[in-house]
């Protein structure tokens, strides 16, 4: 017997990495490895300059955040290594502790990190405000600035921002112009590299501006003989390596909690991004699988694990060489590795070349991307999000105490934030007209039951009153409040309206048993809004439909009353997915085709949201065969679909659903050349249900059934004819539901419609393209509606994708999902 049973796997929303293929190193990610290594080595030795470590641990760091994360993280195209994030956090570690104590802390941080992988809490570190975190870089570039500014005018940087700040007139007092003649040359080729016009400009910018002003203020210091400090990479041999922690013990764990959670929350907060400037690439022949957090998460724990054991820096996701990889073309996960190993080759090899560098210039490059982190842009977007006062209250807590400090300062100030708008509520009371109104703007939450209660008591005992409610929360002390004062209100003959900030009658009454009808939820617009009429409507101000009376006002205010409840209730919850979905393109993992019967909620039966499915319907869920779709002037819009839906948004599978009822099924059985219904087969199945036996025709005609003569609905359904003489073959087995036998002809007709549409779908050229590498599924689904029961088509082993029972006289059967089926499944 064939079987369609269903799978239960997870699907990620984006398309799964392709097939390895060994060694094999496209040329886009050789290119931009280069790339990325230009900026990456200049960058690595001016990080270290800030920490006040060697100049070695840079490097160290680079390398193996290139190779180490490159190998074993979650996001194919972020460059890891040693980045401005931690520069704070590093210096005050190496002053407090020591190199090699703060090697040790690296390590441990690392752990910490592959224990959080392990729970998997990735996602959570996302929910961080984003002011807090803008303001926790803006901070650290404020102190790296100012640090650096002390090389740059050839003196030495301070332990903190404010001692820096407080040294500042003394080291004015003393400059040195070779210092500041090459942090100058080195500052002014950085910000003029990427303007320089014309086509010398486009063959120059190849170079990164980085690696380009660092290599001219060399070339300057070397050839003007400029006395200055330069880079001193000592032997290898005598590499510092980590120890024991030494130190107060609160101290070393607020330490590695400090690296873990800057560490963490910035590589992923990179990884986000790295996943939209992918989204926004133009060229995407190479689909790029989306960033997995937690394993991102493994792969910094386990890089930076290695870095510390190996005497490097700590290390976490950097943007601006993420960034760089993308927009070099990096293709898959071999960019940043390759990096990485170029790195180390140029730890081995070229130390004379960059023994050559002046201390001075890696200080200006390392000023200028401390001033970049406080971004203008990320300072509007707060402020249009009413969180400065969080944005700059983590700034100044990260300059004058600490990372950790002030991060602890932003978040408080987030919550207190959010608490004031919580308890920002405005409640007035009015009355106009001899009608008491009552207004509560904001979220209704105990802290505001005080003031609500004292101005329900206010109106008049026996009196007419609306309550309007213009917030989306409300606690249960609010509520009991209301509901409380609303039954002593009608107990003393008053009336009370609930409505809502636009003036429209709330959804559901307080308290249905006090005489108001039963309103609708927010389902009733496919419920055909079976709530009853008021009673106080009349009869006759309404038009009757084929199930009820429906008042006019109502049924022609529904679409604009539907768009309201949406934009008030749901579109705040879905804004965020929308706008990602929006920058992103669509990505479904299937393409879904069924009926258009209106009784079909796609996204209720499949428990899908935006994004997940690309869904064609048409009338019968049809899939004319390739050639036939655009005969006697029709389209070719199914075909269309599943073409686009295959070769441009390579969906993974491929799903026909019918449904009971079909009036296209009752249509076709209904035609004056339909076919006799054939005997059931010979199976005890067949006997032990004999009485279940389908008609031959249909008991009702559907009210689309075609009259005589060609109209688009009988042209149209010419596509289903060939179901119909699947139904009648003898060469065919039944298609049949598990368990009993289809209970009419039209059951009958809708089930076999759905196996007979697996093999037209099968004859598109694209589809038996994608079937032949073994990269698409093929699905058959039945929906009851009356049964609101899904049924999967199921084959004991599939041939090409397409069930067994497509291709000789194996039973088609469809299967009941269970509702726990899938727990069972996993388990």
């Amino acid at each position: 017997m064939s079987a369609c049973v269903p799978t239960h796997e997870e699907k990620p929303h984006s398309p799964p990495p392709g097939r390895r293929r060994g060694l094999r190193i496209a040329g886009a990610d050789l290119s931009a490895s280069i790339s990325v290594f230009l900026i990456a080595l200049p960058l690595s030795l001016g990080i270290a300059l800030a920490t006040g470590a060697p100049l070695q641990a840079g490097l160290v760091a680079a390398a193996v955040g290139g190779i180490v994360v490159g190998r074993f993280g979650g996001a194919p195209l972020q460059v890891s290594g040693p980045a401005a994030g931690l520069t704070v956090v590093t210096a005050d570690l190496i002053h407090q502790y020591g190199w090699r104590t703060t090697c040790a802390i690296t390590v441990l941080a690392g752990l910490a990190q592959l224990g959080l992988s392990a729970l998997r809490v990735a996602r959570s570190a996302l929910a961080v405000s984003p002011a807090i975190v803008h303001g926790m870089l803006a901070g650290i570039g404020v102190t790296i600035a100012l640090a650096q500014l002390h090389i740059v005018l050839g003196g030495s940087p301070q332990s903190s921002a404010v001692a820096n700040v407080q040294a500042l007139p003394a080291q004015l007092a003393d400059l040195h112009p070779a210092s500041i003649t090459v942090s100058a040359l080195t500052v002014g080729v950085l910000l003029a590299w990427p303007r320089i016009p014309g086509r010398t400009g486009r063959i120059l910018r190849k170079a990164p501006a980085a690696l380009a002003a660092v290599a001219a203020a060399t070339l300057v210091a070397v050839v003007a003989g400029l006395s200055l400090d330069r880079v001193d990479l000592p032997s290898w041999s005598s590499h510092a390596l980590p120890e024991m922690p030494k130190g107060p013990v609160l101290g070393l764990m607020a330490a590695v909690l400090t690296v873990t959670l800057v560490a963490s929350v910035e590589s992923l907060l990179s990884a986000v991004a790295v996943d939209k400037l992918v989204a926004a690439r133009k060229d995407q022949h190479v689909q790029i699988p989306r960033a997995r957090l937690d394993r991102e998460l493994t792969g910094q724990g386990a890089a930076n694990v290695v870095s510390g054991a190996l005497g490097g820096l700590p290390i976490t996701g950097v943007a601006v060489r993420s960034a760089a990889n993308v927009a070099a073309g990096g293709v898959s996960r071999h960019s940043t590795m390759l990096h990485g190993l170029w790195v180390a080759v140029a730890a081995l090899f070229l130390v004379p070349v960059l023994d050559l560098i002046p201390l001075a210039a890696l200080a200006a490059l390392v000023m200028v991307i401390g001033i970049q982190l406080v971004n203008v842009v990320h300072m509007r977007n707060v402020q249009r999000n009413r969180e400065l006062l969080v944005y700059v209250g983590t700034l100044a807590g990260v300059v004058l105490t600490g990372v950790l400090e002030g991060v602890a300062i932003g978040i408080a100030l987030a919550v207190a934030v959010a608490l004031h708008r919580l308890t920002r509520t405005r409640i007035t009371l009015e009355e106009r007209d001899g009608v008491h109104r009552l207004r509560a703007r904001g979220q209704l939450m105990f802290l505001a039951v005080p003031r609500l209660s004292r101005l329900l008591h206010q109106v008049p005992l026996g009196s007419d009153c609306v309550v309007e409610l213009d917030g989306s929360f409300m606690d249960h002390a609010a509520y009991e409040a209301l509901h409380d004062w609303q039954v002593a209100h009608l107990a003393r003959g008053g009336t009370v309206e609930f409505t809502g900030g636009s003036g429209d009658p709330i959804a559901e009454p307080a308290e249905p048993a006090l005489g108001s009808s039963t309103c609708c939820r927010p389902w009733t617009p496919w419920r055909n809004h079976h709530c009853g009429t008021p009673a106080e409507q009349p009869r006759t101000e309404g038009r009757k439909t084929d199930k009820q009376w429906v008042p006019s006002r109502v049924q022609g205010g529904q679409l604009a009353s539907g768009l309201s409840s949406f934009q008030r209730h749901t579109a705040p919850h879905v804004r965020g997915e929308l706008a990602r979905l929006a920058r992103e393109g669509q990505q479904p993992s299937q393409l879904f085709l069924t009926c258009a019967d209106s009784r079909l909620v796609t996204s209720m039966i499949t428990a899908s949201g935006p994004g997940d499915l690309f869904t064609v319907r048409n009338v019968g869920n049809l899939v004319p065969l390739p050639g036939e779709e655009g005969a006697e002037g029709q389209d070719e819009s199914v075909a269309a679909a599943i073409e686009y839906a295959v070769d441009v948004l390579q969906v993974e599978s491929i799903t026909i659903c019918g449904h009971s009822g079909c009036g296209a099924m009752q249509a076709l059985l209904s035609t004056p050349d339909a076919p006799g219904t054939p005997d059931l087969p010979d199976s005890p199945a067949s006997e032990a249900t004999a009485e279940t036996t389908p008609p031959s025709t249909p008991q009702s005609a559907s009210p689309t059934t075609p009259q005589a003569g060609s109209s688009p609905l009988t042209r149209w359904l010419r596509h289903g004819r060939p179901s119909l003489e699947r139904m009648r073959s003898r060469e065919h087995a039944w298609a049949r539901i598990s368990g009993r036998l289809p209970a009419d002809a039209v059951e009958q007709l809708c089930l076999t419609n759905v196996v007979q549409q697996l093999e037209h779908l099968r004859a598109h050229p694209a589809v038996a393209r994608r079937l032949a590498e073994g990269r698409l599924e093929l699905h058959g689904m039945y929906f009851h509606v009356g049964e609101a029961q899904a049924y999967l088509l199921a084959s004991d082993g599939p041939s090409n994708g397409l069930p067994e029972g497509l291709s000789g006289n194996s039973d088609e059967v469809f299967n009941r999902v269970a509702p726990t089926a899938f727990q069972e499944s996993r388990a």
